[in-house]
């Protein structure tokens, strides 16, 4: 096969070379590893001084502490994993309600609101997801809007894979009021603990002003996400899907 001839020389263009200045690579870094949510600091910072005091310990005293060095490592990482609170895209269409949390979907059906918010016994569209120690345990706001109710409920901590977890398990209800066209409508955005998970932190009060895919909370090591949609709202999701905080459209305002 003949060979394609290659032009002169002078013909030929030439590329500067890719720049690898210290800022370009501090932001090829930033778009790489995502940063840690600051409920995660205390846990690394503990790690990472298990690790230090076997460094320490075994130049001071002779004795082989490679185990807590390496202990202290492993857990900085697992906790440096667990709180990492990646960068999200949330949609930008008007009516778009959106994954509160990252997991699976285990659950839609209809159910009551949680019973501190007050709302009655009128069942809702529910949409739950569970998150495994593996997920992103950020939560974000599902809808924009404002924050009209926020209610803990001290419960058990029973598996949060199984249905009554909903009911009595320890939780955290944000109530959302959210305009809907020329209509108001609320979405509810529940955390609830888990087995392992023992720890909710919500960062939502009443009266603040939320964006779709606003950070408001997080849960510690394993738990489950319940929110309820207006009377009317069609889930446009299915149970097994694999949903992303602040990105998968989990139905759409009436």
């Amino acid at each position: 096969m003949a060979r394609r001839p290659r032009p002169p020389a002078e013909e030929r263009t030439s590329y500067p070379a890719p720049s690898l200045s210290p800022q370009h690579l501090l932001a090829l870094l930033r778009s790489t590893v995502p940063p840690i949510h600051p409920a995660g600091r205390p846990f690394i910072a503990a790690g990472l001084a298990a690790a230090s005091t076997g460094i320490l310990g075994q130049a001071a005293t002779g004795r082989d502490l490679r185990w807590l060095r390496r202990t202290g490592l492993l857990a900085a990482g697992a906790c440096a994993g667990f709180f990492r609170h990646p960068s999200r895209v949330s949609p930008t269409r008007p009516g778009a309600i959106v994954a509160p949390a990252d997991g699976v979907i285990c659950v839609i059906d209809s159910a009551a609101p949680p019973a501190e918010l007050s709302m009655g016994a009128a069942p809702l569209p529910r949409v739950s997801i569970f998150l495994s120690i593996f997920d992103v345990h950020v939560q974000r706001s599902p809808v924009s809007g404002e924050v009209i109710a926020v209610q803990h409920r001290p419960g058990r901590f029973g598996s949060a894979d199984l249905p009554s977890a909903s009911v009595d398990n320890e939780r955290t209800s944000v109530r959302i009021r959210t305009p809907s066209g020329s209509q108001v409508s609320e979405v509810i955005v529940v955390q609830i603990a888990g087995l392992v998970a023992r720890r909710i932190v919500c960062d939502a009060h009443v009266g603040d002003k939320l964006s779709i895919g606003d950070t408001y909370g997080l849960i510690r090591f394993g738990s489950r996400l319940d929110t309820y949609l207006p009377p009317g709202a069609e889930p446009v999701v299915r149970v097994g899907q694999r949903a992303i905080a602040g990105e998968t459209v989990l139905a759409e305002l009436p």
